[in-house]
């Protein structure tokens, strides 16, 4: 069913302020009564007359409401005195918790989320009694009665909090996170000999250190997932061992992080900051339990004692387990027993191939031979085989077949290389994309940091800037873009992680091979200052210094890469300065991405990138200028979502190519009249809704005729009519539109429902394990928070939920709380979802339907 705007802006387009109330609800039933609503709901506003003086006595006639009015009034002083003792007692009992909860703690144990809830509530009803308490001293005469009633109703909250504290177990528990999450199982094929290896070491007290070898791809990883759950499972019945610890090393190696995050898997909170007291910490901490360590791809030889990991010997029973692609490694570490994984034998190969094809090959005449040439060329390699089964899985044409096997056989032979065999075979499974653009799109995920969680929008979003998927509507660019995305998977050659990707490191390697002449790839490696100029090659494309701690592009840098048509600057938050000589060469840049960075200004040299097709700036909010804009009128993005711009950029007006524009941002103070109707291929245009700086005109933007996703608020009700008239002729899919007088105050996540989002903030101004507690403490209060966690070594703290508050709203709350923050990442974006939302001012009526599986919510205040 689908909404008349015509109706609800013929009821509203006469400004009569005495009569507006009662036509809006004679409106509203009008509405009702021709359009079938499913639901609707009715609140009335009830008013409360205070009433005090000699004629108390006589209203006690009127009735119990009456009485108990004057019961309030007249023992106001005896209940304020009735709630501080109470709240001493509170206190009191909140220190006894506390000092239990200290005692119980050790590691491995967390508290438990009921005696959480309790400290969160004793910490908001103490803010409401300071309220209250702060009221009692200016407290009029025709105020106390009221504020007797409230005196009143925090003493019975605070006797049931007393009494929900009366805990009589223990404080705390076993942390599910120390105990070992189990991971979702590939299928694993033959290794029953290496499994059975790797478990008679770690059973046995003689061995305390066991490395695992074998090259990329033949499956080490999985196998020791495998070992790990079976720990875990173990240890549910008997106690082998107190803690199962997992960290992946990965390529890009040091020993800071990698004491980070065994500390993190520790849950070992303050580590010093010297790499020789972290060492010392982590030391004592592991000595204490019976532990297995487990250090998955490990690339490099380091010395156990640096780290702070103690050498498992036969006294403390505990266990070292290193995976690695070279045996030296394992060796110059110190392992005891090494175990080599195999590659499978013939039979195991055809059975892992027969998972991913399915069986039903098998009953394609005259295929077994050229099936068995195939399983052959796979070599053995469990990787190989998963990927280049996956890419034939529903083929039944022998013919087909037979062409795969020659393919694969050439692709095998290009590869003089013996170390990087294994890529010929993978590439076969990415040239048998065929389509280019799904080559591309594939390819670019190698532009993120190893190990990385890829959000799908956010991967979508790029390959769109980049013209992977070609033209459209943004909804079906979006479904294309998921499209890709499953088939990557099912493909094998992307893994699926939640709602997020992942790249299996050996492709990532592969797809990096496949680029190494137009690729600059040095993504999460710990970057501090960008390659110098020789190290950019003339040929590159693209180049990705994404997630590093940048400060600064010096003036010496002005690398010539005339082809470079990416720039990947993203979330180096120490980036604060960009000299104008660093774009001189860049002459065919097209998606430049410097969003969650520290940047004040950018270099007026911007404003000569003609080929630019995205600029996105997105949270930076210390930049206050960007340059004219004027020249680029090739320019289809521009993200200024969380900036601190006061101004749109000057040349805004001439982006006639313009599909995407996001100005939610609250520095704003305005948007220039004309504009809007400048920029008509507009596919999507997102304000911020809560400002009282921007006045939209309803019938300029009711000429944007493409416009698909919108979210803006309209002070005037004119200009809301004449803009719900035009949307019956336009193909929104999601809108949030706001009509609220400048002087009205609304929360749009508090009547936008449903949509849970995720905030990183940087921690500024911790350093203490008291601090980082503190700013736990904050946002577990939050209302609507689900989940929260911080990653010491970035200092990263990330909470997620159908969150009520903005983040600029939340950094603000905590910096008065002393805990400085800034955003990071904001993985919500109402662009995306296809919702649709009206927030209208006046009327005391919700209205709510759902069509066509999406929900239409109209919400008058």
């Amino acid at each position: 069913m689908s909404f008349d705007f015509s109706t609800l802006a013929a009821n509203h387009s006469r400004v009569d302020v005495k009569e507006e109330n009662r036509r809006q609800g004679e409106a509203t039933a009008r509405l009702l009564a021709t359009n079938s609503y499913n639901q609707t709901l009715f609140s009335f506003a009830s008013s409360e007359c205070n009433i005090s003086g000699p004629i108390c006595e006589a209203l006690k006639c009127l009735g119990d409401p009456t009485c108990t009015y004057i019961e309030h009034h007249r023992k106001l002083e005896d209940r304020m005195n009735d709630l501080l003792a109470k709240q001493r007692q509170l206190k009191a009992m909140k220190r006894d918790v506390e000092l239990r909860k200290n005692a119980e703690l050790r590691l491995g144990r967390c508290i438990r989320q009921e005696v959480e809830n309790w400290l969160l509530e004793v910490q908001t009803v103490n803010g409401k009694i300071q309220n209250v308490d702060e009221k009692m001293q200016n407290v009029s005469c025709f105020s106390r009665g009221r504020l007797g009633k409230q005196v009143s109703q925090t003493v019975e909250e605070v006797k049931e909090i007393i009494e929900q504290g009366r805990f009589t177990g223990a404080l705390v528990i076993d942390d599910p996170s120390t105990a070992g999450v189990p991971f979702q199982l590939e299928h694993l094929e033959g290794e029953t000999a290496v499994i059975a290896d790797i478990w008679k070491h770690l059973m046995s007290d003689e061995i305390g250190m066991v490395g695992v070898c074998g090259m990329g791809g033949i499956g080490k990883t999985t196998i020791m997932k495998h070992i790990h759950d079976q720990l875990l499972e173990e240890t549910k019945s008997k106690p082998l061992f107190e803690k199962i610890i997992w960290v992946t090393v990965s390529q890009d190696f040091n020993i800071a992080n990698l004491q980070e995050d065994i500390a993190d898997a520790m849950n070992i909170e303050d580590l010093p900051k010297s790499e020789q007291k972290r060492a010392a910490v982590l030391r004592n901490k592991l000595r204490q339990i019976r532990h297995v360590l487990i250090l998955d791809d490990v690339w490099e030889g380091f010395v156990l004692e640096k780290v702070g990991i103690p050498e498992p010997i036969s006294s403390n029973r505990s266990k070292l387990v290193l995976t690695s692609r070279l045996k030296e490694f394992c060796k110059s570490i110190g392992c005891h027993e090494i175990v080599e994984v195999p590659l499978l034998s013939n039979e195991e190969s055809m059975n892992l191939f027969l998972v991913h094809t399915g069986h039903e090959v098998l009953k394609v005449p005259s295929l077994e031979k050229i099936l068995g040439d195939i399983v052959r060329e796979c070599d053995r390699l469990p990787l190989a085989i998963k990927v280049i089964a996956s890419s034939m899985k529903g083929i039944n044409d022998v013919v087909e077949w037979r062409n795969a096997l020659t393919e694969l056989r050439n692709h095998v032979t290009s590869v003089k290389d013996t170390d990087k065999k294994i890529y010929g075979r993978l590439k076969f499974s990415f040239d048998r994309l065929k389509d280019s653009n799904i080559q591309n799109c594939f390819l670019y995920c190698s532009l993120y940091p190893e190990d990385y969680r890829i959000p799908r929008v956010e991967l979508i979003e790029y390959w769109i800037d980049e013209g992977f998927l070609e033209m459209g509507s943004r909804q079906q660019l979006h479904d294309r873009g998921h499209t890709i995305l499953n088939r990557l998977i099912n493909n094998c050659l992307l893994e699926k992680a939640g709602d997020d990707v992942k790249m299996h490191d050996v492709m990532r390697d592969m797809a990096l091979y496949i680029k190494h002449l137009h690729f600059i790839v040095k993504a999460g490696t710990g970057l501090e200052e960008l390659p110098s100029k020789l190290e950019w090659k003339k040929d590159v494309e693209r180049a990705s210094f994404m997630m590093n701690k940048v400060s600064e592009i010096p003036l010496s840098l002005s690398p010539n890469c005339g082809n470079l048509s990416t720039l990947l600057l993203k979330k180096n938050m120490s980036l604060k300065r960009i000299s104008e000589s660093f774009f001189q060469h860049m002459h065919s840049l097209s998606i430049f991405d410097l969003s969650y960075t520290g940047i004040e200004q950018l270099p007026n040299s911007v404003s000569n990138l003609e080929t630019l097709n995205a600029l996105v700036l997105r949270g930076c909010n210390k930049l206050r200028y960007v340059p004219s804009l004027e020249k680029l009128e090739a320019l289809r993005k521009l993200d200024l979502r969380g900036t601190g711009i006061e101004k749109v950029p000057k040349g805004l007006e001439m982006l006639a190519n313009l599909t995407y524009l996001n100005l939610c941002t609250e520095s704003l103070k305005e948007l220039p009249i004309a504009i809007l109707p400048r920029l008509s291929c507009l596919q999507c245009l997102v304000l911020y809704v809560k400002s009282t700086c921007i006045k939209m005109n309803g019938l300029e933007l009711a000429r944007l005729r493409k416009l698909e996703v919108f979210e803006g608020r309209f002070n005037e009700l004119i200009d809301f009519n004449a803009y719900t008239k035009s949307i019956q002729c336009q193909q929104l899919t999601s809108y949030l539109l706001v009509m609220a007088p400048l002087e009205a105050k609304f929360n749009v996540k508090q009547r936008v429902k449903g949509i849970n989002c995720i905030y990183r903030f940087k921690l500024l101004n911790v350093d203490s394990n008291k601090g980082r507690q503190k700013a736990m403490l904050l946002a577990s209060g939050l209302q609507g928070v689900e989940t929260i966690g911080l990653k010491r070594n970035t200092m990263i703290l990330e909470v997620c939920g159908d969150l009520e508050m903005e983040p600029t709203e939340i950094a603000a709350k905590w910096k008065k709380g002393g805990i400085e923050v800034q955003l990071v990442d904001e993985l919500w974006d109402f662009t995306f979802l296809p919702m649709k939302y009206v927030i209208l001012s006046g009327c005391p009526i919700v209205l709510e339907q759902r069509d066509n599986n999406r929900l239409f919510c109209i919400l008058l205040e």
